[in-house]
């Protein structure tokens, strides 16, 4: 597959039909019948469309874009390919408008991309739209990659919560924000794991590797050693990395949590619906708190400190 079209059908573009291909006058259809193109879903349809027949939507309020964040975009959709597509609508004569994406578009044209995944939409309810992706969601077998990047896009684009994902999809809470953290992983993480390669497992046991060039290590060692999850996981706590092995040698190991706080750390993620760790060192511990974006962390805090949100 050619790096215009790798991107194709990943995250939201995974759950609605794409457009036919025009078939050729001189090919019989199978059995003398008719092809029927799929059924579009909230009124919209995946298809692939060149780059330069989008026009940037001249109602969009924003017209800065932070530079670092679009060039973390290109190398993302470089290495991995546009995981989210665009959403236009049509103009006529093979030309479309921008109505969400622009950073994506921006980016899959400065990386030089000849075409784009995009959602075609014929309705102009964004509700409609959002709805029927969200019925569509829990019915498709998405690769972890694909299901977190169409979580984001509901997120992002249509105006979705946590809470309405976990509802309306039959997932739980920490499920949704636990997936989403998998786009935080390298690229070259992201590509293995939406080839196959490595697990959902294997890539959030990776996500407690800040470095990005370890957790690449890593992922080779995963595929060249058949590393399982629970043997990277152990390498990871003893700090057994690549740049870290000698001095781990030198170093005693943390030890292991004790059945009691472990016990504690399960209680503590239950009541705040996130997971939590408790470290206990010789004379100090700490307890670590993890939370996906912004509303997920208010959440947190007001489930802690119910009176903080109402003194501000």
């Amino acid at each position: 597959m050619s790096q215009q079209r790798r991107g194709l059908g990943k995250g939201l573009g995974a759950l609605i039909p794409q457009a036919p291909e025009t078939a050729s006058l001189d090919a019989p259809t199978e059995f003398g019948l008719e092809q029927r193109a799929p059924e579009a879903v909230g009124g919209a349809y995946l298809e692939e469309i060149e780059v330069g027949a989008v026009t940037p939507n001249p109602r969009q309020p924003r017209q800065h874009f932070d530079e670092e964040a679009l060039e973390e975009l290109r190398a993302s959709i470089a290495e991995v390919g546009l995981l989210q597509p665009i959403v236009v609508r049509t103009l006529g004569s093979g030309r479309y408008e921008l109505i969400m994406g622009e950073r994506r578009w921006r980016a899959s044209k400065e990386v030089g991309l000849e075409t784009i995944p995009a959602i075609v939409r014929d309705t102009t309810d964004d509700e409609l739209l959002r709805d029927a992706l969200l019925e569509n969601l829990h019915r498709q077998q998405l690769n972890p990659l694909e299901e977190a990047a169409a979580y984001q896009q509901l997120l992002d684009d249509f105006g979705a919560t946590h809470d309405e994902l976990a509802k309306r999809i039959g997932r739980s809470r920490p499920h949704i924000t636990n997936t989403l953290r998998l786009l935080n992983l390298s690229p070259s993480v992201q590509r293995r794991v939406a080839a196959g390669v490595l697990s959902a497992g294997h890539a959030r046991a990776l996500l407690s590797v800040e470095d990005s060039d370890t957790q690449d290590r890593l992922a080779r060692r995963i595929v060249e050693e058949g590393l399982s999850v629970r043997a990277l996981e152990e390498i990871i706590t003893l700090g057994e990395t690549d740049e870290k092995r000698s001095a781990s040698r030198r170093a005693p190991a943390s030890s292991a949590p004790s059945p009691e706080m472990e016990e504690l750390s399960r209680r503590l993620s239950d009541t705040f619906d996130t997971r939590v760790k408790i470290n206990q060192g010789r004379n100090k511990g700490k307890i670590v708190v993890e939370f996906a974006t912004k509303e997920d962390l208010e959440r947190i805090i007001a489930a802690m400190a119910p009176g903080a949100a109402e003194e501000e």
